[in-house]
């Protein structure tokens, strides 16, 4: 690189810092903005504590999770009243184990059962915990418990806010009323495209019945009853096999890395190029989620300003928004290197 190539680089990360540092200052002025006018609107005090507390909660599971944003993240979620000599809770617990030594960090609701059995699974160093404070006081596990990674929340709401937005995989093992409310939040908000796809499994212990019962139910009555669309069995993996579900999240990274909004295009960026050959294959399988154009391989659009990203390949097109289980077919071509994953039935 030569010296005028070398200033020009420098300018144009000067821009960018200074792009970046006004968007911040924007956003904050928003939220001072936003505050000011509860004011003017005569907000009630139980209204404003409940915006000041989870303000605080959220602005310190930030600051928490800040660190540690460069790993790959596995959420588990199951009942808090499993027992240590259940096979699901084993299966919970050498499930984490395995992902922790693939160094994943394991996240989980920091109480006892299932997720006291991630924690221990997984150990102290790659645990992290979201406990919830309840009025017979859930106290968090004795592994997770005093952890500088460790987030008590009194909010249901901020809490399952941090679990998704913080995680690259969502793993549910049986569990109640919570769990169920958890699983079926994280297959709405992928399948309405309300958080980027990730892999999401329901595991069972070896012979269980549990997630494979409620799979029928989602077939007969929501399939059946035309409520969900074919694809939309793409979104989730039942298995009752811990290999299987490692395979499930790290096969989804493969050469998927993430993807991100552009204006009206969705950027996807991968590990490695995308070969010509499945490019014109994706052109003709998957032009029904395009709402216009074709699919390109681009490099980084100046718009991402993620510099550490910025030597990934790019596949950029305009997505409809829609068809989020045939875009998560795409993610498993891009992984596969081919179109087979396409042509799998679902039901």
């Amino acid at each position: 690189m030569s010296r005028f190539e070398e200033t020009d680089a420098e300018d144009l990360s000067s821009d960018k810092d200074e792009r970046r540092k006004f968007e911040i200052n924007n956003l904050l002025d928003q939220i001072r903005e936003t505050a000011d006018k509860l004011q003017r609107d005569a907000a009630t005090r139980g209204d404003l504590k409940l915006l000041s507390r989870s303000l605080k909660e959220l602005r310190y599971a930030f600051k928490v999770f800040t660190p540690f944003r460069g790993k790959r993240k596995v959420t588990i979620f199951g009942s808090a009243r499993t027992r240590p000599e259940d096979p699901t809770y084993q299966t919970a617990a050498n499930f984490a184990q395995r992902m922790a030594e693939d160094d994943w960090l394991v996240i989980t609701g920091a109480g006892s059962g299932i997720m006291e059995a991630g924690h221990r699974g997984a150990g102290r160093a790659s645990s992290m915990g979201l406990n919830i404070m309840l009025p017979f006081e859930q106290q968090a596990n004795p592994v997770i418990h005093g952890d500088e990674k460790l987030v008590n929340m009194k909010y249901f709401f901020t809490r399952k806010l941090m679990f998704v937005k913080e995680c690259d995989a969502v793993v549910c093992l049986p569990g109640g009323f919570g769990t169920l409310d958890e699983a079926f939040e994280v297959l709405t908000l992928v399948q309405t495209g309300k958080r980027d796809l990730f892999p999401i499994v329901l595991l069972d212990a070896p012979g269980g019945t549990y997630w494979k019962a409620l799979d029928d139910f989602i077939r007969a009555a929501l399939h059946e009853g035309h409520m969900i669309s074919p694809e939309d069995f793409a979104l989730y993996k039942v298995t009752d096999r811990i290999e299987e579900a490692v395979g499930e999240i790290e096969q989804f990274y493969k050469v998927y890395h993430s993807m991100r909004y552009v204006r009206k295009q969705l950027v996807i960026r991968t590990h490695t190029p995308i070969a010509e050959s499945l490019l014109s294959a994706i052109q003709t399988e998957f032009r029904d989620i395009l709402s216009e154009g074709t699919f390109e391989v681009r490099s980084a659009l100046p718009e991402e300003d993620e510099p550490e990203l910025e030597g990934m390949s790019r596949l950029v097109f305009s997505f409809n928004r829609r068809n989020l289980g045939r875009l998560r077919i795409l993610l498993d071509c891009l992984n596969a290197g081919s179109i087979e994953p396409a042509k799998r039935e679902f039901v």
